[in-house]
This record gives C-alpha cells, sequence and structure tokens, in this order.
C-alpha cells in the first residue's frame, strides 16, 4: 500500500489493482435515455401501441364484415363444417399425407406440439443480453419460421373457400306452411315408409333431409324410394307395389308444389 495521491487499495493479492471486472453489468442509469421508469412512461407507450392497433382492427371489421353463416341446422346433413379462421393453419395442415390418414396423430398432436413447444422454449435457449435481431439468431428464426408457416397455411386454407357463397347457401330456409292433404292416395304409402325419418310434413330432420324444395324428377324420387342413396337412405325401405310407389311420387310432388305457390 502505498500513501498520497494515487494511492491503491487491494483486498486481494492475486488481483490485480487494475484489472477490469467485465463481469459485472453497469448500472442502468450509464445509459441514459436506454431506460425509463415502468410507471407511466412505458405502461403509456404499451397501451398507446394496443389502442392504435385496437382502432385499426375495428375500422377493419367494420370495412370488411365477417360473412356469417345461418343457425345451427341438425337437420342438414350435407353440411361442412370449417373451423374459426385462427384455426385454418391448423385445419391446412391436416390436408397433408404426412399429417392426416394414419398418421393424423402426427398432425394433430406431434407437429402443432413440437411447434409451440420450440417456441416456449426459445426464451431459454437464446437468452443472450443483446435485444437486436441479429444478437438473437435462434429466437428470431423459431418465430420467423412459426409466423410464416401459420400465414402461408392459413392463405392457402382460406383462398379455395369462397366465404360469401358459402353463408348464403348455408342461410337457414325458413318454415313454411304446409298442408299436408292427408286424403291423398299416395299419403298412406309416405306415412308408412318415409314419415318416421322425413317428417310428418316433409321437414326433414336429423336422419333425412327435407322433402320440401327437393329438385328431384318424378323419376328420380321413384327410384330414391326403391333403391336408396350412396352413403345415405338404404334401399328396401319401401316395399309396396308399383301402383303405391306411383301415389307416393304424386303426393310428394303435390306437396311440393302447393308449398310453392
Amino acid at each position: 500500500m502505498h500513501k498520497g495521491k494515487g494511492m491503491k487499495f487491494v483486498g486481494d493479492s492475486r488481483v490485480r489493482a487494475d484489472r477490469k471486472t467485465s463481469q459485472i453489468p453497469k448500472d442502468y442509469s450509464e445509459y441514459p435515455g436506454r431506460t425509463e421508469a415502468f410507471w407511466p412512461n412505458f405502461l403509456l407507450k404499451e397501451w398507446l401501441v394496443g389502442a392504435v392497433f385496437l382502432v385499426g382492427f375495428l375500422c377493419l371489421t367494420l370495412a370488411h364484415p365477417s360473412p356469417l353463416e345461418g343457425m345451427a341446422d341438425p337437420t342438414n346433413a350435407a353440411y361442412i363444417p370449417l373451423p374459426d379462421w385462427y384455426f385454418l393453419f391448423l385445419y391446412e395442415l391436416l390436408k397433408y399425407e404426412f399429417a392426416s390418414g394414419p398418421y393424423v396423430l402426427i398432425g394433430i398432436l406431434a407437429i402443432p406440439g413440437l411447434a409451440f413447444g420450440a417456441l416456449l422454449l426459445a426464451p431459454f435457449l437464446d437468452n443472450g443480453p443483446g435485444r437486436r435481431p441479429h444478437q438473437r439468431p435462434i429466437a428470431v428464426t423459431m418465430m420467423l419460421l412459426a409466423l410464416i408457416s401459420t400465414i402461408w397455411l392459413t392463405y392457402t386454407s382460406a383462398e379455395h373457400v369462397d366465404w360469401e357463397t358459402r353463408a348464403e347457401q348455408n342461410k337457414p330456409i325458413p318454415p313454411t306452411e304446409v298442408e299436408i292433404d292427408t286424403s291423398h292416395a299416395g299419403y298412406e304409402a309416405y306415412k308408412a315408409s318415409c314419415l318416421n325419418c322425413h317428417g310428418d310434413a316433409l321437414q326433414g330432420s336429423a336422419a333425412a333431409p327435407a322433402l320440401i324444395g327437393t329438385e328431384h324428377t318424378p323419376e328420380e324420387i321413384a327410384d330414391i324410394a326403391r333403391n336408396g342413396t350412396d352413403g345415405g337412405m338404404p334401399a328396401g325401405i319401401f316395399t309396396g307395389s308399383d301402383e303405391e310407389l306411383e301415389q307416393l311420387v304424386d303426393f310428394i310432388i303435390t306437396v311440393n308444389e302447393s308449398a310453392a305457390e
């Protein structure tokens, strides 16, 4: 220890007095302009950014409203459900061979699990002090891959769907008051073979479609009654005679003509 000007104090003789302790981070006060108080400065900036995003999002929804579909109709067996737009990328993923069919567990569990797990681990895999993108290569790469994959899969899925037409087609058909002529010669055949599934007013049910508004010709109706349809009505439901079949077809056509008036 030397007394006087330039006096130095050394606590450990093995540590040089002029050694720089670079491992000790500097105090934030040494970075003027690069730090700020959480309240209210930082929180106010975050709120302003969130408010700008919210206003922009609301303007977008007003300019391009979502084409909402009609109320759910359990009797419509031809309806093909689609997930909401924020799940479309997962819906599109299941269309690929490696993520569907016998490999569907890969599409619904393995790939999404690995992707979201990687995003959760990103801060721990890349925990450097830098905040610039080139200083965080692992975290930035994972985030860019996730963002690009989500946008691409969502776009690919959405471009094949005409949302306006789909919404128009899936609007529920308002019920019409149809008078059923029970004195018609074909009513008994309808009651015996068709009423349990198609309803007492041909309105349909969860088991069969409505016969009101059908576009089938009389010949097609007769063929369906005898032979059924692929993947729908089984064959052999109607077991009456040819005369009764003609009466049944005439009854269905008559009810439809009455409903169209």
